[in-house]
Order: C-alpha cells, then structure tokens, then sequence
C-alpha cells in the first residue's frame, strides 16, 4: 500500500502533502477537501491545485539551478 501511495503522490505533484506539513493538517483530510470540493464547486479546486503544482515546480527548479557555478 505504501507503494501505491508514493506512486500517486510523486505523480500528484505533492501539493497534498506539502500543505499538509505547511499547515499542520493530515494529508487525507486535504485530499478530501480537494476531492469534495470538486464535486461540490464543478471543479475550480482543481484549478487551484494545478496552480499550486505549477508554483512548487517553479520554485523547485529555482532552488536547484541556484547552486550552479554560473549563479
């Protein structure tokens, strides 16, 4: 099962995860938050998720071009 889970989270971008250790929340709740919101909303909260994917690959590849030689 723990296979399975970092399967998905590596593919899932680890926006879960990263809030959930941002903010002090278990990843499963912030999973369902995502979740029901979607259904409820149409969802928008899958644009904000792809947003928050799109800034975490931003400032991941920052960090690691930051310690090149021609920095």
């Amino acid at each position: 099962m723990d296979k399975l889970i970092k399967f998905f989270e590596v593919q899932a971008f680890g926006v879960c995860t990263r809030l959930g250790e941002y903010m002090g929340l278990s990843i499963s709740s912030i999973r369902l938050f995502f979740i029901y919101a979607s259904f409820l909303t149409f969802g928008s909260p899958v644009l904000v998720y792809l947003a928050l994917a799109f800034i975490m690959n931003i400032r991941r590849s920052i960090r690691r071009h930051r310690n090149t030689i021609w920095y």
